[in-house]
């Protein structure tokens, strides 16, 4: 693999799609493909057995300020009255006051000689909100938000050897907070989603590294999401049981009839983390990254090329 020497300057390009259904094939051999798995992977074993407490690394304290001003910028959006139930017209208000704040926000954590980068970063950031047009969210968003962070990474903004267990559990964290908060404000229609037979409306990465922060807990076992005991005092701790907490607050009805897939896995007898963990990252693969309706979305440039 040729590693870049300070000579050759990139050109950075507007990231586009590049994935149509015959390509799926060279996609899931890519290098990309690899390199963003291996992100997610790498990420995984990295928060192994630590909660959202853990310290903080002050390298992403900039990106939580772009998020946490993408967010203020909902206070310019209010939702409309309108009787539909999902899918509020205001989220097309706030979407375009983030498109039109992107640039300035995404440089605001760029060093000069990187500023240039923004045009190709912006889009992935823009993304990983939804869809303005069909007022959705799903797991093709998520997965735009980690491919920036991914992107960042590759241009050594972040070093995911020093910063990846703050991506996670403060950076990651402040982003799931706010697309809650995006989905209750605006009723986002679920895109593309199994409906009851998904594992959740919305997000799939939470879970990845959320099953990984529980491994090895002395006393919070799979079963244990059933205690509003345990969600009441630890779903701020570990992203799995805020999920968990997150959907039960959403949804009517007994859990097991909404969330049947969760609340199989909460029953396998002795079941452990490590095997819930190694499940939600293959089954991310499967669902996800090799599912052509998600993927056409991928964007691709000079940072993440399709080759």
């Amino acid at each position: 693999e040729m590693s870049e020497t300070t000579t050759e300057k990139r050109t950075y390009v507007v990231p586009q799609p590049r994935i149509a259904a015959e390509d799926m094939e060279r996609w899931e051999k890519s290098q990309t493909y690899k390199e963003y798995y291996g992100f997610i992977l790498k990420l995984s074993e990295m928060v192994k057995g630590k909660p959202n407490s853990t310290e903080p690394s002050k390298v992403v304290d900039g990106i939580l300020l772009i998020l946490e001003k993408m967010e203020q910028l909902m206070e310019q959006a209010p939702p409309t009255a309108q009787p539909t139930r999902y899918g509020n017209k205001a989220f097309r208000t706030w979407f375009a006051l983030v498109e039109q704040n992107a640039k300035e926000l995404v440089e605001s954590i760029l060093p000069d000689s990187l500023k240039e980068a923004s045009i190709e970063l912006v889009p992935y950031l823009v993304n990983c909100i939804g869809n303005q047009t069909r007022i959705d969210y799903g797991t093709g968003h998520e997965a735009a938000f980690a491919t920036w962070l991914l992107a960042l990474c590759k241009i050594g903004v972040l070093d995911v050897e020093k910063d990846g267990v703050a991506i996670v559990t403060k950076v990651f964290l402040k982003y799931l907070n706010m697309m809650r908060k995006v989905q209750k404000t605006y009723l986002l229609e679920p895109a593309g989603s199994h409906g009851v037979w998904g594992l959740d409306d919305y997000q799939f990465l939470p879970f990845v590294w959320g099953s990984s922060q529980l491994i090895g807990h002395p006393h919070i076992k799979p079963k244990s999401i059933h205690s509003d005991e345990v969600l009441e005092g630890y779903a701020d701790e570990y992203l799995y049981l805020g999920c968990i907490k997150f959907t039960k607050a959403m949804k009517r009805g007994p859990f097991g009839e909404h969330s049947p897939y969760l609340n199989d896995i909460s029953f396998v007898p002795h079941q452990l983390w490590e095997k819930v963990n190694a499940g939600m990252c293959k089954v991310y693969s499967i669902e996800v990254l090799n599912k052509f309706p998600v993927i056409q979305h991928f964007l691709f440039g000079s940072i993440l090329p399709f080759s």
